[in-house]
């Protein structure tokens, strides 16, 4: 079979992964997208009461838009902020709606494995035309392998959340306690509100999401008073996380830090420093969750809001070349590294530096960044538009990248995985969003060179 006639495999329907679809239509090739989820956005589904900090004329990319108005899609305000859900309802679902996309789009269908055709990854004769091999369990129960000439990784990093551990492994007892652990960002005053009423919930961690989770949670506790909630951070001080209150460049952030703080100080929140988790211990009555230094706190409920990592196991048949930190493409690891960027210093980038040894395979979106949580959807979309362009044999276009952001960046959701390092430098016109959410506030974003098929398009989350 030529390599040629081959499908483009897309693995993810979140945006970047749909996003990834439009581009390499308009390429003229043809994509095949594979979503574990039951829809386009299903990550998205999870947290889809969390409100983005960017306005919708960052969070839709271009190529996608040009398809959604073609079928009479009229766009959101591009000043508003969406919630996940109306970024699902309002963009994603419509867009796998469109026949282009769902023709080509298999939802219920999870990825085990990505390989080379009759090749492991210790072969390297005639690799690099030799189709790649897709393993696939599909949603009738069946697995299947699908041949394709590339592949696109979009899947994604909410699946494989850090653990509570420290040094990177799970608790002793984690795993036991599992029924204990909550999703990272349940929705407390809504959907899951009953796991949290009246609870002693244990929030772990001291990003963003961490802020809005207990922030929602006190909100729940005037509801329901016999809620107890308790906050537990490694470090000695939860500065990082209180920002620079109202002298805070970044307002939406300031207003974030100023009322967790308060919250705190009046005892609402009952707040631990140094609390390295070691163990958990299950109990009738919940769980008790102990320190490396000793100190034990008891729960009914763990929120965990330590993050994300990217599941590495289905391309383990694949030559890929990872920045040993950060578990990024090599070359873009030191560029992300979280402890010397934050969202908006982190350079655009495209398809040259997110090769790998095995031609035609890239990871974009969220899981190109590993365990860097400073990535946001304006970057996303140029990669995948890169991509497309360097599979379609067009590697001018490839190489050139328009899209450059200010330092502080144009944040995403507070989904845990985007920007929950501070920005080194205020920006000027920043956006409002209450307490509802996030990371940053949205500057505008500078973009430069644009040939005249450009999509202007931007920003943030997880992709599926």
């Amino acid at each position: 079979m030529e390599k040629t006639s081959l499908p483009v495999a897309v693995i993810g329907a979140g945006p970047v992964g749909l996003a990834a679809a439009a581009h390499l239509l308009e390429r003229g090739l043809e994509p095949l997208v594979f979503e574990a989820g039951p829809t386009a956005g299903a990550a998205i589904e999870e947290w889809r009461h969390i409100r983005l900090f960017s306005p919708w004329r960052f969070n839709i990319d271009a190529a996608a838009v040009r398809l959604l108005e073609a079928s009479g899609w009229e766009a959101p305000r591009p000043t508003a902020l969406p919630y996940g859900g109306e970024l699902i309802d309002n963009y994603l679902a419509p867009l796998a709606a469109l026949p282009a996309l769902a023709s080509r789009l298999e939802t219920g269908a999870r990825v085990l494995a990505v390989t080379r055709q009759g090749m492991d990854k210790t072969h390297v004769r005639n690799r690099d035309t030799t189709p790649f091999i897709v393993r696939v369990l599909h949603s009738d129960g069946e697995t299947r392998d699908h041949t394709v000439a590339a592949v696109i990784d979009a899947s994604g990093t909410w699946s494989t959340r850090n653990p509570l551990g420290t040094s990177g492994l799970p608790a002793i007892g984690e795993e036991a306690a599992a029924a204990r652990i909550s999703s990272p960002l349940p929705d407390v005053a809504g959907r899951d509100r009953e796991a949290f009423a009246g609870k002693r919930v244990l929030v772990v961690g001291a990003g963003h999401s961490a802020a809005n989770t207990l922030l929602n949670l006190a909100a729940l506790a005037k509801e329901a008073p016999e809620t107890r909630i308790l906050w537990a951070i490694r470090g000695a001080s939860p500065s990082k996380t209180y920002g620079g209150g109202d002298a805070d460049g970044l307002p939406a952030r300031g207003q974030l830090g100023a009322r967790l703080r308060r919250l705190v100080e009046a005892g609402k929140i009952e707040l631990h420093t140094g609390f390295g988790i070691s163990s958990f211990k299950s109990l009738d009555s919940g769980v008790t969750v102990g320190a490396v230094d000793g100190r034990t706190l008891e729960a009914d409920v763990v929120v965990p809001c330590t993050g994300f990592r990217p599941d590495l196991d289905m391309l383990r048949e694949l030559r890929l070349n990872l920045d040993p930190a950060v578990e990024a493409p090599m070359e873009l690891g030191p560029l992300i590294d979280p402890e010397f960027h934050s969202c908006g210093t982190v350079p655009p980038h495209g398809a040259r530096l997110l090769a790998h040894p095995d031609k035609d395979f890239y990871i974009v979106g969220m899981k190109s960044y590993g365990r860097a949580p400073t990535f946001l959807l304006a970057t996303g979309y140029e990669q995948v538009r890169s991509v497309a362009a360097a599979l379609a044999g067009d590697r001018e276009a490839a190489d050139t990248v328009q899209l450059e952001l200010p330092e502080t960046g144009v944040c995403s959701t507070d989904a845990g995985t985007s920007c929950d390092v501070p920005a080194t430098r205020p920006a000027a016109g920043a956006g409002e969003a209450g307490g509802e959410s996030g990371c940053c506030a949205a500057p505008e974003p500078v973009l430069v060179a644009f040939p005249p098929a450009w999509p202007t398009a931007a920003p943030p989350t997880t992709d599926t």
